[in-house]
């Protein structure tokens, strides 16, 4: 076998890839020896004689499958953990979920006109005091709230 290695440099370049690889085909190794310019071995990339091999990777089908078990509830059993409770689920995340959907579900009293703007912004202030436990004690407390203005 000659020695292609400048068409494989030239290849590469012209590929947008690394010199590993380019792939020559090797019943067209004399077309690619005699090829000496850039200009003929973008001839010879569009026969198809040289071209790049795909970039191998690692699969992530294993990981898939193993995420869907865990969507229902499987492979989380004591044995698996590694961390504390607190670190697996920090309390801060679950205080910005419960603030998150409480401060939507106000906006959308608001916004519907069920709570006016000065009870809005009461609520508002005591869901940001952790007064509420989740948006059903919110709502809860409006009832009881808005039975006693009545």
């Amino acid at each position: 076998m000659t020695d292609l290695t400048n068409q494989k440099r030239m290849s590469a370049a012209i590929l947008k890839c690394g010199v590993h690889r380019v792939w020559f085909d090797p019943e067209r190794s004399t077309d690619i020896q005699n090829a000496i310019s850039r200009e003929d071995l973008r001839g010879l990339i569009g026969e198809g004689a040289v071209k790049a091999e795909q970039k191998k990777g690692v699969s992530r089908g294993r990981a898939r499958i193993l995420e869907a078990k865990r969507s229902y509830g499987h492979c989380k059993g004591p044995g698996r953990r590694k961390g504390a409770a607190g670190a697996r689920h920090p309390r801060k995340y679950q205080w910005m979920q419960k603030i998150r959907a409480i401060r939507k579900s106000l906006r959308e009293l608001r916004a519907t006109g069920t709570v006016d703007t000065h009870v809005y912004r009461l609520m508002y202030r005591k869901a940001a005091g952790g007064q509420f436990r989740s948006v059903a004690h919110l709502k809860a407390q409006l009832e009881i709230m808005t039975g006693r203005l009545k």
